[in-house]
């Protein structure tokens, strides 16, 4: 069967629709502007217009920037705070006709890596997967189920939170080489080992591409490799989140 995924990001919406059975996308990805300011309303419109293009009537499932707590909006760190407290699975469906499905973003992109990607070879013990761009985002996953909302991008290290010192954001910000962001994404990693003893951790997001240029400036205990997915893992994990929560 075919399930409308869509990735809500800083700059762009994207969708399209996945085989809930292999994870592979069906079309090609739908991508509209994100609104200026990414107010509920103006997101919930695009979201509407991304399920019309598609000619869609079953089940949505959207990654979204936030923790979520069925389906509400809990946290607003990347996005307008007008966001908290509001029903967001109950505000798509309002505007899609469509039972619409509310995930994190990175627990989306993670339950697609685990499903279809590193996870396949990989399935048993404690998995970090990070996604790693504007910010850094978390998923955390215990023989391959979902810890979800684990948001450890905001983990304090040095007085900041730990995306302000090694996303890909602030390495393009200042003009760091490739070994200096390394060592502030080594001393990020470790602290998370500390805290939650993985034993693989996988980067993904849009350093993944460029695994070579700073892997050889890290050392940790647990087994590191990078993302097999690319961009298109938000889209496939939301949609596979919907199908499952649509057959509960």
């Amino acid at each position: 069967m075919s399930v409308l995924g869509i990735d809500f990001g800083g700059s762009g919406i994207k969708g399209a629709l996945v085989d809930e059975s292999t994870g592979e996308l069906l079309t090609e990805r739908y991508r509209l502007p994100t609104p200026v300011g990414a107010l509920p309303q103006d997101v919930a419109e695009v979201v509407g217009e991304i399920a019309r293009h598609f000619d869609y009537h079953g089940p949505i499932g959207i990654g979204f920037p936030s923790v979520i707590l069925h389906g509400v909006v809990y946290t607003a760190a990347n996005i307008d705070q007008g966001w908290i407290g509001v029903n967001a699975e109950t505000l798509f469906g309002e505007v899609t006709g469509c039972p619409c499905f509310v995930v994190n973003d990175a627990d989306a992109a993670g339950v697609a890596e685990m499903n279809y990607g590193v996870g396949l070879e990989n399935p048993r013990g404690v998995t970090l997967f990070l996604t790693i761009g504007t910010g850094i985002g978390s998923a955390l996953f215990v023989d391959g189920k979902l810890l979800p909302n684990t948001e450890l991008g905001h983990l304090e290290v040095r007085g900041k939170d730990a995306e302000r010192r090694a996303s890909d954001a602030t390495r393009k910000r200042k003009t760091l080489t490739w070994e200096e962001w390394a060592v502030r994404l080594h001393e990020v990693l470790a602290r998370m080992e500390m805290l939650f003893w993985p034993d693989l951790i996988v980067l993904g997001g849009g350093v993944s591409k460029d695994w070579e240029s700073f892997m050889p400036y890290i050392r940790l205990r647990s087994k590191i490799m990078p993302a097999k997915l690319f961009n298109q893992a938000g889209i496939v994990g939301a949609a596979i989140y919907a199908w499952n929560k649509s057959q509960i």
